[in-house]
């Protein structure tokens, strides 16, 4: 692949130079979802699924990118003198804001560079593609202008890109899980303070399957920034009575104590699903250690009912997917990935049975939504990185 994708860097920029290939994987969150904005754990785990960029400096002060994955978008170009946000740019607002970003941050770049992306990520997912494009996009100037940044520095400068340059307000799991990866382990990460510790991720005889509802979803479109702000009047209310800076700091029991200063009903709902899938997800590594992997499962359902009922963030396609998985023969559990609204959701599947569910699975989803579902096993793999030559994901 990697030689085909620096041929096609050649034909398309119309250059003899010979790129440099980095790559970023995708993630998902086995549990733990809507918890990292409000400072609880989280635990991604990078897949072999990402963004690919090939890159070579160039002598002026211009930026040329081109998406194989976009291919009627073709070259975008832009001035080092002016990388602010542009509608026009579409999806090279991303690396656009990485540069930007870093240039702020003091890293030195002088010159252009033209710069080819490929991604393998299944657009609109919901697995991350736009962390994975702004981590490929750091550590290729990393490599390209002979830079040392500090891998957390660069997962936080990520996630400013997304806040502060694409305007989601989202929190830092995405960057973090796909700049600090690791083959065959998860992360169990604690999003207020960034501690961190690797988990290898052993399920016996069972696999990930990653379940696309097929169905995209875009943040900035969906009500995600309305969650968070549900969840910061529900902290602010805590607040009159408790010394928290987050509803990650709560335990359940303190929280059932405590919920009766939230006025609100509805934020009341959501501070729950914040403070009970904190406690999950911590739950679920003790779980995994011990090999309890069918525990894992029901901890998994528990996170998708909460999603569903106390967040509600599912919807017809994600709860009709997760559903039918967990009818099936050989489930462990299954629950939604990522913000919801749309994208993937996971399953613990055994593994002589993977074939039968996913073609029971499709059957029920097809009949009740109308079009197919994609299915794929989940291989953990690296965080971002530079490929060397002939390495392949």
């Amino acid at each position: 692949m990697t030689s085909n994708l620096q041929q096609s860097f050649k034909n398309i920029f119309n250059t003899a130079v010979t790129p440099r290939t980095f790559f970023a994987p995708g993630r998902i969150n086995l549990i733990g979802e809507h918890t990292d904005y409000n400072g609880g754990h989280v635990f991604p785990a990078s897949i072999s699924f990402g963004t690919y960029a090939l890159g070579a400096k160039r002598e002026d002060q211009q930026f040329r990118f081109y998406s194989m994955n976009f291919p009627d978008k073709g070259i975008i170009e832009c001035d080092l003198s002016n990388l602010n946000y542009d509608p026009s740019h579409d999806w090279a607002n991303y690396p656009k804001g990485m540069i930007l970003t870093l240039m702020e941050a003091g890293y030195d770049i002088s010159h252009g560079a033209d710069i080819l992306f490929y991604g393998n990520i299944p657009n609109g997912a919901g697995l991350s593609s736009s962390a994975s494009i702004e981590l490929v996009t750091g550590v290729l100037f990393e490599g390209l202008f002979e830079k040392n940044i500090d891998r957390i520095e660069m997962v936080r400068l990520g996630q400013k890109v997304e806040n502060e340059y694409i305007g989601v307000n989202s929190g830092i799991m995405d960057q973090f899980a796909v700049g600090m990866g690791k083959q065959y382990h998860a992360i169990l990460l604690n999003c207020d303070t960034l501690d961190y510790k690797y988990a290898p991720v052993d399920l016996n005889n069972h696999v990930i399957m990653i379940m696309n509802t097929n169905k995209q979803r875009t943040l900035a479109g969906s009500k995600y920034n309305e969650r968070r702000s549900e969840c910061e009047i529900a902290l602010k209310d805590l607040q009159k009575k408790l010394p928290i800076h987050s509803l990650g700091e709560l335990t359940t029991e303190e929280f059932e104590n405590n919920k009766h200063l939230i006025t609100d009903e509805i934020n009341q709902k959501r501070a729950k699903h914040a403070v009970y899938e904190n406690a999950r997800t911590i739950e679920a590594l003790n779980q995994l250690k011990q090999g309890k992997v069918e525990n894992f499962g029901t901890l998994m359902n528990e996170s998708h009912i909460s999603l569903r009922d106390d967040y509600e963030v599912t919807g017809l396609e994600l709860d009709t997917i997760v559903e039918a998985a967990w009818q099936q023969d050989g489930v462990l559990g299954a629950r939604m990935t990522g913000a919801g609204f749309g994208g993937c959701a996971i399953a613990i599947v055994e593994k002589e049975k993977v074939e039968i569910f996913k073609e029971n699975v499709n059957a029920i989803y097809k009949g009740k939504v109308g079009y197919d579902a994609t299915f794929y096993p989940a291989t953990i793999g690296d965080g971002a990185k530079r490929l060397d030559k002939g390495e392949l994901i």
